[in-house]
C-alpha cells in the first residue's frame, strides 16, 4: 500500500527480484473474521469522532488535558490532544503516491512522520475500522492462540503487508514486511481485541524496533458497534498516553478535508 512513498528508505535496495504471493493462515483468517463479528455484528462504519480526556506521561512531565480522535474507513485519522503546556496532534491521510502523516507539537510547526512508520496501520484507537482494513487489504494473517499476554492467556493473530510483484531484493521486501507487521491480541471469551503491538523506528533507521502496545478496556456499544472507552499508549514498555472518552459518534459524515494534513 506504500510502496510508492519508500524510494527514500531503499534507494539502496536496487536488485531485481521478484516475491511470491504468500497465503494466510485460515484459523487467523476465521479469528479476524470472528472478532470483527463481535466488534461490529456487521455494522458498516463510514466514520468514527470520539472525545474525553488525556493524560500525556513524558518523563517528569505528566499533565490531563482533552482529547479528540476521528478516523475515516479509508484509514485516514487525525489525533488532536490540549495540554497545560501546549496543543499536539498527529494526522495519517492518503496520497496518490500512498500514505503521509506529520505530528505538530506546541510549537505549531509540523513535522513529517518517516514513510517507514507509515507502514503499519497507525490508526489504532478503534478497533473495529482497524481489523475491517486488515480483512479488505493485501495482508497475510498468522494465527498465534494460547499465548501470555499480561498474565493473561489470549487468542491472537499476526498481520503484515505483502509486497508481491515489487521486484526488490529479498531483504528489502523482509524489511518492509516487518515494518508493516501488527499483532491483534484478542480476549478468548469475548473476542474482542484487547490490546495490538507494532514496532516504531527513528526517523533514520528503520531497522531498529521501537516497541509500541495499544491496550483496549471499557468497551461499550455505540450504535450497535463495541467501542473502547479506555486506550493506554506504551512504548518501551512505558505509558505514555491514557485516553478515557466521554463521547463516540459514529456514521456521522466527517469529511476526509477535516483530516488532511496541516
Amino acid at each position: 500500500m506504500a510502496l510508492k512513498r519508500l524510494g527514500v528508505t531503499l534507494c539502496l535496495l536496487l536488485i531485481p527480484f521478484t516475491v511470491h504471493s504468500q497465503q494466510s493462515d485460515p484459523h487467523a483468517v476465521s479469528l479476524l473474521e470472528r472478532s470483527l463479528a463481535s466488534l461490529s455484528k456487521g455494522v458498516p462504519v463510514s466514520d468514527v469522532t470520539l472525545t474525553g480526556t488525556a493524560r500525556r506521561i513524558a518523563g517528569s512531565d505528566d499533565e490531563t488535558g482533552t482529547a479528540t480522535l476521528k478516523e475515516l474507513v479509508t484509514g485516514q485519522a487525525r489525533m488532536d490532544l490540549g495540554f497545560p503546556s501546549g496543543n499536539r496532534s498527529e494526522t495519517r491521510a492518503n496520497s496518490p503516491q500512498g500514505p503521509v502523516g506529520n505530528w505538530i507539537g506546541p510549537d505549531g510547526t509540523p513535522h513529517p512522520i518517516a514513510e517507514h512508520n507509515l507502514l503499519a496501520d497507525g490508526s489504532w484507537f478503534f478497533p473495529a475500522l482497524m481489523l475491517y482494513r486488515l480483512q479488505t487489504s493485501q495482508i497475510v494473517l498468522a494465527s498465534s492462540d494460547n499465548e501470555a499476554h499480561d498474565g493473561n492467556v489470549v487468542n491472537g493473530f499476526t498481520a503484515y503487508q505483502q509486497f508481491t510483484g515489487s521486484r526488490l531484493p529479498a531483504h528489502a521486501v523482509e524489511l518492509l514486511q516487518h515494518a508493516s507487521q501488527i499483532k491483534i491480541y484478542l480476549d478468548p471469551s469475548t473476542l474482542l481485541p484487547s490490546a495490538v503491538s507494532f514496532n516504531g523506528h527513528p526517523d533514520n533507521n528503520a531497522r531498529r524496533d521501537i516497541p509500541v502496545e495499544i491496550r483496549y478496556s471499557d468497551y461499550r456499544a455505540v450504535a450497535g458497534v463495541q467501542v473502547p472507552f479506555h486506550i493506554q499508549k506504551y512504548v518501551n514498555n512505558g505509558l505514555i498516553l491514557d485516553l478515557q472518552f466521554e463521547t463516540a459518534v459514529l456514521n456521522s459524515g466527517l469529511a476526509a478535508s477535516a483530516l488532511s494534513l496541516q
